[in-house]
């Protein structure tokens, strides 16, 4: 896939990490330089995308030397030893302010790394600072935070996704080569669509969740955001604290093209191109799937339970002593989640369990699902309706249409970015068995090259 610019770019731009790891271990480029480009590009982009929230300069750059140090004496921590990495604000770093977008939080320090990021350290990445998060993770829009709203590096009027907002826009733009990301309903693959780059949700539980704050706990999911699959690949990895699989005997695949309008209304343009990118990646492979017609308002509505209950629970103290301390919107989000009853979350969870179910049996019959990753392309920031065809719908709905069963389902989905539309990034998804994730990422990264 040809790559445009946004008109917001920084050193890191389309930029592969394989690539700028072979030149460290070559000595054509040291990680301090890396760290002092990442540094360059968020001080100039920053201040018009709002990604990061928090940035500490030393720190990175003391990262990096010692980065350098280790690969003097000879010690190669792995793929990821020197490179630039992000972390989602709602991901604990000892090292860094992490504030989960709320005010509740503004200041907090955690006393200690999440997992996912201490393998990050151990690996020899160097994080280089925060992003924007959604206020804790709660909302596809990635415009309601303490720190406000991330903007899109293809037009800073315009929305990222979430609620990995800072995290797309800073691997879109080029602040970083990689980010983290977390997703409970699309909150990797939502901005990676509307941004342009690739969003890997891993199968539920593959990444620990240990020190990740959460949103919802049968729901959340920790993943890389990044310029190519196989960068992706690299850093799940790490986080994931394994390898992938090499790729087995190639067999002839089966990919069911989701039926257009399963999960509701669909840009017509969008939905041609998206269709027309996964003919060129599948051919003759690619097949009608309307197997899902009669199971996604029920998938809708179950992880809508899960979501509001599991939410409530984390939050319940915080709303009955400081409501007014949450950002409006996710506070009525709160408010309705504080209605689920009891009954109605057991119900849920046991429908969570058929559908899964439902889901393995399906892939007797499919290597692969897909479908757009978002029926729309990103709409302007704080807007929360928009025109699909004759049509006028929730932005928010709309985001999670096409993501958020994945997440009930605990399957495998990345997000590709499949060019422009108007002038904005269109993403194709791509949906694994349960526990395919080495088999998915190695597919796609054998079939989806950017230039």
């Amino acid at each position: 896939m040809s790559l445009a610019k946004p008109p917001h770019v920084g050193s890191f731009f389309g930029q592969s990490v394989i690539a700028l790891a072979e030149r460290l271990r070559a000595g054509s480029l040291t990680s301090v330089e890396l760290t002092q480009a990442a540094l360059d590009s968020i001080e100039r982009l920053n201040p018009t995308l709002n990604a990061f929230v928090h940035v500490d300069a030393p720190v990175a750059l003391a990262q990096a030397r010692k980065a350098d140090e280790l690969f003097a004496q000879g010690l190669d921590l792995g793929p990821l030893h020197g490179i630039p990495v992000a972390v989602k604000d709602n991901i604990d770093t000892f090292d860094h302010v992490t504030t989960y977008g709320s005010a509740h939080f503004a200041g907090f320090k955690p006393s200690r790394d999440a997992l996912c990021v201490q393998r990050l350290r151990e690996a020899g990445a160097v994080i280089v600072g925060k992003t924007l998060t959604h206020e804790f993770a709660y909302g596809p829009t990635g415009d309601r935070s303490l720190q406000g709203a991330a903007r899109n590096p293809w037009d800073a009027r315009c929305i990222t996704g979430g609620s990995s907002a800072g995290s797309a826009a800073a691997v879109a733009s080029g602040m970083v080569p990689l980010a983290l990301g977390t997703d409970t309903g699309g909150s990797i693959r939502i901005p990676a669509g509307l941004c342009g780059v690739v969003g890997f949700k891993p199968s539920f539980a593959s990444v620990p969740l240990e020190g990740v704050f959460p949103l919802s706990s049968s729901l959340d999911h920790v993943g890389p955001i990044a310029n190519h699959v196989e960068d992706a690949r690299l850093l799940f990895e790490v986080v994931a604290g394994r390898v992938c699989a090499p790729m087995a005997n190639p067999r002839p695949l089966r990919v069911g093209w989701i039926t257009t309008g399963s999960f509701g209304p669909v840009d017509a343009e969008l939905d041609r191109q998206v269709y027309q990118a996964a003919q060129q990646l599948f051919g003759e492979a690619l097949q009608d799937a309307a197997e899902l017609v009669p199971l996604a308002a029920e998938m809708k509505d179950t992880l809508l339970v899960l979501q509001r209950a599991e939410a409530f629970d984390v939050h319940a103290e915080r709303m009955q002593d400081a409501p007014h301390t949450f950002e409006q919107e996710v506070r009525e989000r709160l408010e309705l989640s504080r209605e689920v009853r009891g009954w109605q979350y057991i119900r849920a969870q046991s429908s969570q369990v058929r559908l899964k179910a439902a889901m393995a049996r399906l892939f007797e019959h499919y290597d692969f699902l897909v479908s757009p990753s978002v029926p729309i392309t990103a709409t302007a920031v704080d807007a929360r309706e928009v025109r699909v065809g004759e049509q006028d719908i929730d932005v928010r709905a709309a985001l999670l249409s096409h993501t958020s069963a994945w997440n009930l389902t605990g399957l495998p989905a990345i997000s590709l970015p499949v060019g422009l539309l108007r002038g904005m990034p269109v993403g194709l998804q791509v949906i694994g068995a349960a526990g395919e994730d080495d088999r998915l990422l190695r597919v796609m990264a054998q079939r989806f090259v950017r230039d």
